[in-house]
Parts: structure tokens; sequence; C-alpha cells
């Protein structure tokens, strides 16, 4: 493998919705350029970047993949990524590796969800984007149409710069506009051949109507090239190209390509636009860094004669060989064997066995500069988002935002004994995913895991038993429901034992009321005159917190409330710290009984993304479940349903949205706060609470 300088790198993420052919498109590309000798196939589990045992049985990319293809002198790293969103976790940390983001759109699905997502996240990241417009020898692939779609949903100047050669079953190629020639595949060949020959007479008014297009958005970017155009004078190839990518870097422009990744028809002509038009490394604005213990940012360029900075985007725990980092090189060059400085924890890392991924080949290099993409084995102390610097220049890239999870499930070893083991196993499978969260709720005495939906979680359970062979079950998460009151109420708690020694004597009144919903407990010496001393005071609230993580209805910890300590009595022999604990603790029973305690239940904030059609079943779902909708916005082709819904109701609603939708509809849900649970349902919840107790 040839040392490639920054100049001569492309960094490319493919993006898209599920099942629209990323990974055929990063295996064509491969293979047209000749760094693959084999057109690997998803349906026959043999694909580049498909190569895990999930992915190959399910036949969906699960996991982000790096491959890449040599053309013309330049290396092209391609990152595939997951469409499902509940791995969009692997796009979030693409996006900040890459420099250019390709949205792959199905021919004859057009804009879908997945489209809207990755277009946004490479907006946010203010990426340099084209689309690439796959399937078109697929029944009902329609290219005007997903081109027009495309122009309605988002904003600036979309242009195609190939056009198909028939569609469905009559697609033969591709009219490149730039050359003005039309590259017809030949089928059946297991080559990516193709003839360039003069465009169809047939399509001549097509292809100058579109050239016409793209000239005009061209000449745009260059005030020269608008006079020439202007005067009628001729426009040279190299010229429209170089202007082509002034236009993509500022993001003036968005090119569209069409083609089949499984004919591989398209992918030669989409290889050398990638190299002609996509920016290198260099051409990137400098990105921002903070020093090491300093507030202070400064910039980022990736010059390769300076100190290194690298940023680790993804961690891989693959069985024999441990933790794989993947990182992009932001600064400096990175040999084989180099000691680097993770400058997030100041722990020194030695990097053995430099290499690059080419699916799930690790091919070994001796170094590779800044702009380009590696992988390192069993770092010690680094995972994703950390910054590997030179231990003298040390500075911190921000780190990587990855969204929320969706979803709560509860976890239970299938054999007793195994609870360290699916800990240890959690806690390596949370590393590897950011978006996957694992811990142990002390109030629901649960284990409780956390993902972006049903499927998600069902890929960690089989990667759980599969890498740390921990066999476990989901069950239904128990919710936090918290009790509180709803009036002021007071009463005595009097504590008086007698023994044959020293007695035990505490006496206090409490007065408990409500305080506003998220305001949490507090405690209010009233005491005057000495009823009780004030060395006492503290255990009497010491009882009433012990208590209060009680409740009184159903066990559930009681929120929201103030308790004051206003009189009471001692005795000067038999008083105690524990005597004062009891009286509070019964002090604040009594009295909590006596103010209307309510259960409280939490209520999440739900939005859900879904095309018009399945508007109505939505909010009809979501009413069934308890929840208030709080209103509908457009967003392109899509709407948004805002709603409040209460947890309890939750549960598997991932795998719900997915059946309502026909898998076009997405959801996402964060806590909002808590409201009281309705009376028809609280004598469940008590009865349930009192089952639980009674088989314990």
């Amino acid at each position: 493998m040839k040392n490639y300088h920054s100049q001569d790198i492309r960094n490319l993420a493919v993006l898209g919705h599920g099942s629209c052919g990323k990974t055929s498109l990063t295996d064509a590309l491969c293979f047209a350029a000749d760094t693959s000798k084999r057109l690997g196939s998803i349906d026959e589990g043999n694909s580049l970047t498909d190569f895990s045992q999930d992915e190959i049985e399910r036949k969906i990319s699960i996991n982000l993949a790096m491959a890449y293809a040599e053309w013309k002198g330049v290396k092209i790293n391609l990152l595939d990524t997951p469409g499902y969103m509940d791995f969009i976790g692997d796009a979030h940390a693409t996006v900040r590796a890459a420099d250019n983001a390709l949205i792959v759109v199905h021919a004859a699905s057009g804009v879908e969800i997945g489209t809207e997502v990755t277009w946004r996240l490479s907006s946010e990241q203010k990426m340099p984007t084209a689309f690439f417009i796959n399937m078109m020898d697929k029944e009902h692939a329609d290219f005007d149409k997903v081109v027009e779609q495309l122009r309605n949903t988002f904003e600036g100047r979309i242009i195609p710069l190939t056009v198909p050669v028939g569609e469905g079953e009559s697609f033969r190629g591709v009219v490149d506009l730039i050359s003005r020639k039309a590259r017809l595949g030949k089928k059946n060949t297991q080559q990516d051949e193709y003839d360039e020959v003069e465009i169809p007479q047939e399509m001549a008014g097509k292809i100058e109507e579109a050239y016409k297009e793209f000239v005009e958005a061209v000449v745009e970017q260059d005030d020269g090239l608008m006079e020439k155009y202007f005067d009628d004078q001729p426009l040279e190839e190299t010229e429209l190209s170089e202007a082509l990518r002034k236009g993509f870097l500022s993001r003036e422009i968005f090119p569209v390509f069409c083609g089949s990744a499984t004919l591989t028809f398209g992918s030669k002509t989409l290889l050398d636009s990638i190299v002609a038009m996509m920016p290198d490394p260099t051409m990137i604005p400098p990105l921002r860094a903070r020093p090491a213990g300093k507030e202070e940012e400064v910039e980022i360029a990736p010059a390769e004669d300076q100190s290194l900075v690298a940023l680790v985007f993804k961690t891989i725990t693959e069985p024999h060989v441990g933790e794989l980092s993947y990182f992009r090189i932001f600064r400096g060059i990175l040999k084989s064997g180099d000691e680097v400085t993770n400058s997030n924890d100041g722990q020194s890392e030695r990097l053995g066995h430099l290499s690059i991924m080419q699916g799930r080949d690790r091919i070994e290099v001796e170094q590779l500069m800044a702009g380009d993409l590696g992988v390192v084995a069993k770092l010690k102390h680094t995972h994703t988002g950390n910054t590997l610097t030179s231990k003298s220049d040390q500075v911190v890239m921000p780190e990587i935002e990855f969204p929320k999870p969706v979803m709560n499930v509860g976890i239970e070893p299938k054999t007793r004994g195994d609870e360290d083991k699916i800990s240890q196993g959690l806690k390596k499978l949370q590393e590897e995913d950011q978006t996957f969260h694992s811990y142990y709720d002390s109030d629901l005495h649960q284990m409780i895991v956390s993902g972006m939906g049903e499927l998600h979680l069902d890929v960690i359970m089989v990667k759980l038993n599969r890498k740390f062979n921990v066999e476990a079950e989901y069950v239904e998460p128990a919710i936090p429901y918290r009790e509180t009151v709803r009036k002021t109420a007071e009463a005595q708690g009097k504590y008086k034992k007698q023994t044959g020694g020293r007695g035990q004597y505490g006496d206090c009144w409490v007065r408990v009321s409500p305080r506003e919903r998220g305001a949490g407990f507090e405690f209010v010496d009233k005491i005057v005159g000495g009823a009780i001393p004030n060395k006492f005071v503290p255990s009497v609230e010491k009882g009433i917190r012990e208590a209060a993580g009680k409740g009184v209805l159903a066990g559930f910890q009681m929120v929201d409330f103030q308790a004051e300590c206003f009189d009471g009595s001692y005795h000067s022999v038999d008083s105690s710290d524990v005597a004062f604990q009891v009286a509070g603790s019964m002090a604040f029973q009594k009295a909590t009984l006596a103010a209307d305690p309510v259960i409280i239940e939490p209520i999440q904030n739900v939005e859900v993304l879904v095309s018009e059609e399945y508007m109505g079943d939505v909010i009809g779902d979501l009413n069934s479940r308890r929840g208030r909708i709080m209103g509908m916005t457009s967003e392109g082709n899509f709407q948004k349903v805002a709603a409040k819904v209460p947890l309890a109701e939750l549960y598997k609603y991932s795998t719900q949205v997915r059946s309502i939708t026909q898998g076009r509809g997405m959801f996402m849900s964060e806590f909002s706060h808590y409201e009281e649970v309705p009376r028809e349902l609280t004598e469940k919840i008590i009865e349930k609470s009192k089952k639980e107790k009674e088989n314990v």
C-alpha cells in the first residue's frame, strides 16, 4: 500500500435509508476500482462491508464498516453506514470522520425517513453532499420523480450530473453530463465494463436540457465562466469541473448521480466525480480543538509536518482480537509502533499493527498521513470519542454527539450467578455502541438496558451471547413511579420502649405539605423553646427520609413535599438518635396518609416522524396509549407529531411505529415530567406492588 498524502485522499460517508443499497454501492465502487476482486452480494452473504454474522443472517447493515477504492492516483475511503434508525448512532460517528456525504436513494421508493435524517446529519456538519439514485434497474424506478422529490424536500441547487439510459428492465447505463457521453454497461460479464458511445438520439433533447441546467448552476460559481457563458464562448470540461468542485464544497450545488450498484452501472462515472469534484482534507475548513487543561480553542488543519491529532470515532470488540479502534487523523503523521497520548485522560498508548480496513480484512501499513483513516487493536485506555495526540502537544477534539436511547427494558440472566458476567459484557458493548446504555437501577432493583429500538436491543442480546457466552432474557422494565401528597396534614410520632435497662423515648410532631412538581424534598426545623434538643432534630429528618424512600401506598419513593418538625418532647435519660429516627418515621407515615397521598408517573415527550398517509393511524395509537397530542408540524415530505405519553405505555413502541408505518416512521422520546396516575389505574398499581412483595 503506497503512502497517500492529504491532497490524494477523499473521505466519503455513504448514508441513506435502510435497504437503499449503500452496502452494494460500496461493494461496487471497490470492485470497479479493482481494490476488491469480487463483487459481493448481500443475498449471498459475501458482501464486502456486511460481514458480521448478525448482518449476514439479517441481510442488513448493523455496524459502520470501512473500505477503500484506489482510483486515478487517489485513495477513496468509504464509510458504509447502517440505514435502519435502530443503528443511527454509527451515522453520527461517520459524519465526524468523513469530509463528504453521499446519500443513497432508492429509485422506486424515493425520499424516505432515513434520507431526511441523514441529510440533516450532513447539514449539521456542513458537509458537501451528493445523492446517488440507486437501483435504476428495479421495477417502478423513476429518476425524474425522485429528483423532483429531492428538490421539494431539501434546500439548495440539486443538479443531476448523470442521467439514466432507460429505467427498470430497460436500464442500460448512464449519460455523463460533463463529458456528454453515454456509458452503457455490459450485463452478465461479472466485470465493471461499459462502452462509451454517443448519446442515444431519442435522448438528445432531454440531455441538452439537463446539460443547460447543469452549466447554468455551475457558471454561477465563477464570474469569469459566467461571462464566457453569456458571450456564447465554449466552456472547457476542466473549467466546469473546477467550478463544480467550488460549488460542491460551498454547499451551493448538490449533485445527483444514478446507476445500479448490483450491476455496477454508473460506478466508474461516480468514481471519476469523487476524484474530480469532492474536496480532499486540505480543502475542509480547520476544526476547533481545546488544548488539554485550557479553555481557549485552537484550529486544527491537516498539516503533515505538525504534531499528531487523531479522533477515535468507532470501537468494535472482536473475538480473539479484542478492541479495534477506528480513527481519523486530523493533523500530523502516524507510524506503526508510535507512542501517543490519550489527551482525554493523559494515558499513554502504543500503536502496534497500524492498519487500514477493507471490509473485514485488516491490511497493515507503515504509516498514515493527515486526513487518512485507520484502525489499531488493543488500546488499553482509549474509547470512542477520545483524542490521540503527541505527548508534547495535547489537544482535545469535541466529542461525538450521539442520539439518546428511546427504549428501556429490563435484563435478567437465564442462569443464577451470571449477573457479573452480564454486567461485564454489557459494559464492553456500551463502549462499542454509544447509543446503548446499561445500568443497575437501585430504586427498581433491576438491571436496565437502553437502546434505539427493539431490533437494536435484539442485536445486543445476540452479541452478549456470542461474544461473552452469556444467556439472558429481556423483561418488561419496572416503571419508576413516585408518590407524593396533595394536602397538608400533621401527626405525632411517639416511640416509647421500656426494657429492663435503659429505655427508648422519642416524640415529635411533623407537618407534611405538597411542593411544586419536581421541587423535591425539603425538611424544615420549626422547633422552638427546646421542645426537642437540637442534636435530635437531624435524627427526625433521617427517619423521615428513610420512610419517604418506601412511600405509604405502593412502596414507591415519596417526592415533592415539605416536612416540618414543629413540636415534640424528650426524656433526659431515655431519648436517643435511634428513638427520634423511629418517631420521625412514625409521624411522617401518619401525616402522609392523612395528606391525600397519590402515585405519580413519568411522562415522556414523544416525537414521531411519519409520512402523511400514516398520520391518522399514529395519532390513534398514541391516543390509545393515554397520549396527549401537543401539535403537528411539516418537515419536508413528512409530518412530525408531538405528544406527551406515559412511560408505562411506551414499552415496545418502536416496534409498533415500525409496524404502523411499514418501516417508514421513526420516533424520539425523552423524559418530560411526572403526573398523577389516573384513579382507575392507581388501585391496579398498588395491587401489583403487593403481589410482588408477597412473592419476594
